[in-house]
This record gives structure tokens, sequence and C-alpha cells, in this order.
């Protein structure tokens, strides 16, 4: 029942107008709905959201709970969920279209290569929510704060653009703010190692994932780091 339910979401999510995939990382190329490949690069805002919005991208989406929430929130803002999982992709992307959110889209493709698919400066805010820590030394490139990361959205952002990451590892936010002082073009804004002990200080920090919610049953802290990175 498992496998034919994951088929069926692969079937369905092809005829979704809000997912674009990739499905050849040697190659890389973009297809949409019907298998129609598509060149999105420096066209996001013209050729999908048909308008001049600003553009965020969430990284390591999951189920999408927070590019959908966002895109209520800000339907002056374009949003895009980034990840590689296609049955994760489907839910966040069914969730958008059950909701009518023609600012929110999802990207199915490895991180490593999202400057194939996104111009430079053609994004102004990234959020990094909850992803696989790689907590092993030989596996730090993987972290998604990675000097190796960093670098990959230097690329794309904004002169100055804004990077968020919540998370609930406590050596994982540690590397982030490491990464962050060793990098001259990078600068920190705001960090906390606690963001439920107070009044939020920003209110989109409201919105809660699935992994968010079960870290905060387990009766983990949840952290959060704000910084600009520069070209």
């Amino acid at each position: 029942m498992g496998r034919k339910n994951k088929l069926r979401k692969f079937a369905e999510i092809l005829s979704f107008p809000n997912v674009f995939e990739c499905y050849d990382f040697q190659q890389p190329a973009l297809v949409g709905p019907g298998m129609q490949t598509v060149e999105l690069s420096g066209r996001w805002q013209a050729e999908h959201f048909k308008n001049n919005h600003p553009i965020t991208l969430e990284l390591a989406c999951g189920g999408g709970e927070y590019t959908v929430a966002l895109a209520q929130r800000y339907p002056e803002r374009n949003f895009i969920g980034v990840d590689i999982k296609g049955n994760r992709i489907w839910k966040g992307a069914k969730d958008a279209l059950d909701k009518n959110l023609p600012n929110a889209a999802f990207l199915r493709t490895r991180i490593e290569i999202i400057d194939r698919f996104v111009a430079p400066g053609e994004v102004d805010e990234i959020w990094i929510t909850f992803p696989d820590p790689f907590p092993r030394p030989s596996k730090e490139n993987r972290r998604l704060t990675s000097a190796f990361f960093l670098e990959k959205y230097r690329g794309i952002l904004r002169p100055g653009g804004l990077v968020h990451l919540k998370h609930d590892d406590p050596e994982f936010y540690q590397f982030t703010l490491d990464t962050i002082a060793a990098d001259p073009r990078c600068q920190l804004l705001y960090t906390h190692a606690h963001i439920y002990s107070g009044p939020l200080a920003y209110p989109e920090l409201g919105i809660q994932t699935l992994y968010e919610s079960m870290h905060l049953q387990a009766g983990k802290t949840i952290k959060y780091v704000r910084f600009t990175i520069h070209g």
C-alpha cells in the first residue's frame, strides 16, 4: 500500500502547475506540468509567478509547511520550497493548491545545484528549516550552513540578502554561528538559542514544521539565526 501510494503521488505531481523537477543531476534541466521542459533561471517572476514580487526560498522544505504558511501570510511575496523528496514536495504543493496560493511554488532538486535553476541576485531571502545536521565531521560540507553552501547562496541572493536558520540541534546551531563568524562577507543580525523562552522576535518564527512539533514534544529547544550574505 505504501509503495502504491507513493507512485500515485509521483504520477499526480506531474499535473501540478506549481511543481518543477530535475531528474538528471549530471545534465540538470527542469520539467514542469506534463513533463514539459522549462527554463526558469532568471525568469521565475515573469514566467511562473507573473509578477515582480521578491522571492524567498525554503531549502530542505520537507512537507512545505513554512513555504505555505509564509505564502499565506505575505501575499505580496513569492515563495519556492526546495527539496529532493517527491512525496514531501507533493504534500506542500497540494496544500498550496488547495489553499489557492499562486505565490507558492516547489522545486524538486538537489540543493547543491540550486544555482542551475536560480539566477544571480534573483532571491531576496532564504529559509533553512530543520535540515539534516550531518553530525559526523567528515560530512560537515553537506550541512546547509557550511562554507560550501554559503557560497552557493551568495551566488543567488541579492547583495545583503537575508538567510534564516531554524533548528533544534545545538551542535549544528554552533557550527552555523562559527561559519558565519569565519566569513567576513557575512553579518550576523540576530540569534537566539531558545526562541520560545519569551516573546518571539519575529512573528514568522511561530510557524512550525512537522519536525519542529516533534522536537518540541521531545523537550528540545528551538534555535534561530538571522544573517546577511554580501557579495
